[in-house]
């Protein structure tokens, strides 16, 4: 019937509509400091089992296929994708990138992940107090906490995330703290709360702290930072893509439309 073709168009028109939102999403964070893009997976619905395959009919013979109609599509869920953005070499100090699968921990609201937030952004910078903070619009201070001296003249950030600094007056360095990053069995489940942050989830599993080259955590590059994995061509094209797909949906409501009003006009 029609009304099946209206509902599951309608149904293709949603999804759509969702998978739009989420490539324009992509697309305006593709300059984002650590962004990880994210992927709509659609998946189909019911069928209606209007003929059973292999039932017999009168002359024994078993029917080689069935006949069913879908009831459309929907949004199974939005996939995280996890691949490392392109470093960019900044030089300055306190910018790090992580060489692996870790994730920075920062100090967030108890009401949102027990406190501790994760992200991949490395642009680090002090606080008044000195403290190394997230470099976005809220300052989240990284945890472990780490302090820089006010007369520091310089900060070194070793691959293991041990962090030293040059006093005057010095001639060897001095240890202020120890980065360490997090890693989840499952990435994909992590929840993302905006400014580059995410928190454990259930799906996520808890998060494994390690030193930086310990448990395929990655290692720190001081002086680069991690551009968004934001692959524009892709994002355009699957733009592209699902313009199209939402145009011939709509298409398939006209025509489901035309339809019915044929039925309805055989009274007359």
């Amino acid at each position: 019937m029609a009304t099946i073709a209206l509902h599951s168009a309608a149904t293709g028109l949603s999804a759509l509509s969702t998978q739009l939102d989420v490539i324009s999403n992509n697309l305006a964070n593709a300059n984002t400091t650590g962004f990880k893009s994210f992927r709509t997976n659609l998946e189909d619905l019911m069928y209606q089992e209007k003929k059973q395959p292999g039932v017999e009919n009168a002359n024994g013979d078993a029917r080689p296929t069935g006949l069913y109609v879908g009831l459309g599509v929907r949004v199974a869920g939005t996939q995280n994708m996890q691949t490392t953005g392109s470093p960019i070499n900044t030089n300055a100090e306190l910018d790090l990138m992580i060489d692996g699968a870790g994730y920075f921990m920062v100090d967030i609201p108890q009401n949102l992940g027990d406190g501790v937030g994760y992200t991949r952004a490395g642009n680090l910078t002090l606080n008044r107090d000195g403290e190394l903070v997230l470099g976005n619009a809220g300052g989240p201070r990284v945890l472990p906490n780490i302090t820089i001296p006010a007369n520091a003249q310089s900060i070194s950030i070793a691959y293991d995330g041990t962090v030293n600094v040059f006093l005057p007056d010095q001639v060897e360095p001095q240890n202020v703290g120890q980065l360490t990053l997090a890693t989840f069995i499952n990435p994909n489940g992590l929840k993302p709360l905006g400014g580059t942050i995410f928190v454990e989830t259930a799906a996520s599993g808890p998060a494994i702290e390690s030193v930086p080259g310990e448990n395929n955590a990655g290692q720190i590059l001081q002086g680069f930072i991690e551009s968004s994995n934001v692959d524009p061509v892709v994002e355009l094209v699957n733009l592209i893509k699902t313009q199209r797909s939402f145009e011939m949906n709509s298409q398939s409501i006209q025509a489901a439309d035309q339809t019915l009003q044929v039925i309805s006009n055989l009274r007359r």
